[in-house]
């Protein structure tokens, strides 16, 4: 395979050419869709040893699948499009949840240690907008790493599979309309020159967005980078404004926030305000259990009122907690508080990008030789509003689902040469404290109340500091992707789902449909802005 040449040779130091498809990204999609690739080579794409700093480790609540014999794909269906507030694509909902149960299956024959009942079915837990108990969970809170776990050890032992740690992707080539290579730096603080990898495919499944935001549950590394080269490389994105909070990340002043896991409320807990009153039951008929974006907004509103509200396990789960829900109870106790006789203070936090890479059913994007997969994607499954658990589902269902199309493809080796990369210093890395400005800009102009005046100041701020390091690609690509969600936000003129705006509060029927933008369109709005006399602030 001859690897192209469109970048002028000084912009890398070596070009090296593989047999092998490229996966970008080190978390449950990535693993996932290497393992269903075998034994056809591939390379995995790590910036961090493989099972630190991914996203998918993280995840507490679990995996939703119709798994109960009163439970149905087609329940799980119409609560996924009934939680998306009008925009969920019902085709994917249907495929999704169709396909979960086999997921779940498959993951327990990998040596996923789901919670099983005395009679050898799967523990269920409720969480909010489920019509039914139907998340299947690991130790209570430790779905995500547990899951992680077991795949890693069967990605480390299948031959077909190299992973290379330490490294990270900054762009990607295009030649003629087609993805043809991916350039790749050292992770360091230091960085490196690039590398330019051309591989036989290439599957983007390097996690979200949500870490570009001050408040965020996403571990340090998951600033939307993934989408950002995505999108400078051409590529239609879908969904962009559409941003989930999640309304109990603890607030104890950790950065990223630590979760308490929507499954405390599904066994019982309640949320109170400074008053100790019970504030979501004059919210939503299904209080602590509505919808993400209904309980976020109501925490934000109490917190925003000096309320400052609170998780309350105490008679829900008592002493319990410690060993149903290990994680959370850690991070309690890390700071100070017994779970089992003190309450959680609670925020809302970027959690979920619902937005990302547009895929059809079979995760290829708008751009040849290019597929995305798990959070960096926009499938259409999630609309304005993740239900709980699908997140992990959907990385499962499209990591199969592109993994399969890739092999598919005509000319896909069976046999491949490891990998050296040779990393020279050299390169640029983001100025730490512009990306702490940009991810402060993003909470107070683009967080859970938005209006037209602030998502316009984002859009400037952010240009701002995008022109402080223009050689850097990282931040390039942090700040494209911050650019896409505002410039989204700013064009969706309602409230729908995640996303609140207060200057169009009510939602529109005339826009129940998924947003579509791309890298030009997103510049060329924001270009608009910066032409126009800024408005002083009242």
């Amino acid at each position: 395979m001859i690897c192209p040449a469109s970048w002028a040779s000084d912009q890398v130091s070596e070009r090296v050419t593989t047999d092998r498809i490229i996966i970008v990204g080190a978390g449950l999609g990535a693993l996932y869709a290497a393992l269903t690739l075998a034994p056809r080579p591939v390379v995995m794409i790590s910036p961090d040893p493989l099972g630190q700093g991914a996203s998918s480790a993280w995840a507490q609540g679990g995996v939703a699948a119709a798994m109960d014999g009163r439970d149905s794909p087609a329940a799980h269906a119409r609560d996924t499009e009934l939680a998306g507030a009008g925009t969920v694509d019902a085709a994917v909902a249907k495929l999704v949840t169709e396909e979960a149960r086999a997921h779940i299956l498959d993951l327990t024959t990998l040596g996923a240690p789901f919670d099983r009942t005395s009679d050898g079915g799967y523990v269920m837990s409720r969480e909010a907008a489920h019509s039914f108990a139907r998340v299947v969970r690991v130790k209570g809170d430790q779905a995500g790493a547990e899951i992680m776990r077991a795949l890693i050890e069967r990605v480390r032992a299948t031959p077909s599979i190299q992973v290379i740690e330490g490294v990270m992707a900054e762009g990607l080539e295009v030649t003629k309309g087609r993805v043809t290579g991916v350039r790749l730096v050292s992770s360091t603080p230091e960085g490196s020159a690039p590398v330019l990898l051309c591989g036989a495919a290439h599957l983007m499944a390097g996690g979200g967005s949500a870490g570009l935001y001050a408040i965020t549950t996403n571990p340090p590394r998951i600033r939307g980078q993934v989408l950002g080269m995505a999108a400078r490389a051409g590529a239609e994105v879908a969904d962009a404004e559409f941003v989930q909070f999640h309304p109990t990340a603890m607030d104890v002043g950790e950065d990223p926030a630590p979760l308490a896991t929507e499954a405390l409320r599904g066994e019982g807990a309640i949320l109170l305000n400074a008053a100790g009153e019970r504030f979501m039951l004059a919210e939503h008929p299904d209080a602590e259990l509505a919808p993400r974006d209904v309980v976020a907004r109501a925490i934000f509103a109490q917190g925003q009122a000096g309320q400052r509200p609170v998780l309350d396990t105490r008679a829900a789960l008592g002493a319990s907690i410690t060993e149903q829900f290990p994680a959370v109870s850690a991070a309690c106790l890390r700071n100070g508080i017994d779970p089992a006789t003190q309450t959680i203070p609670v925020a809302a936090a970027a959690h979920y990008h619902m937005g990302g890479i547009a895929t059809d059913l079979d995760g290829r994007s708008s751009l040849p030789g290019l597929w995305a997969c798990g959070e960096c994607a926009s499938t259409g499954l999630h609309g304005a509003n993740r239900l709980a658990s699908n997140g992990l589902l959907e990385a499962l269902v499209y990591a199969r689902r592109a993994a399969q199309d890739i092999a598919a493809q005509s000319g896909m080796a069976q046999q491949a040469e490891e990998i050296t990369l040779d990393l020279h210093p050299g390169g640029e890395t983001p100025n730490p404290e512009t990306v702490a400005q940009l991810r402060r800009a993003m909470t107070q102009h683009v967080g859970v109340l938005r209006d037209a005046t602030g998502l316009q100041t984002a859009l400037r701020e952010i240009a701002a500091l995008a022109a402080r390091q223009p050689a850097c690609e990282n931040l390039q690509n942090i700040c494209t992707t911050a650019t896409l969600i505002a410039a989204a936000a700013l064009l969706r003129e309602e409230s729908r789902g995640a996303h609140e705006r207060s200057d169009f509060p009510a939602t529109s029927a005339a826009l129940a449909q998924r947003s579509r933008l791309t890298w030009a369109q997103a510049e060329a709005l924001r270009d608009k802005i910066l032409a126009q006399p800024e408005t002083p602030s009242p």
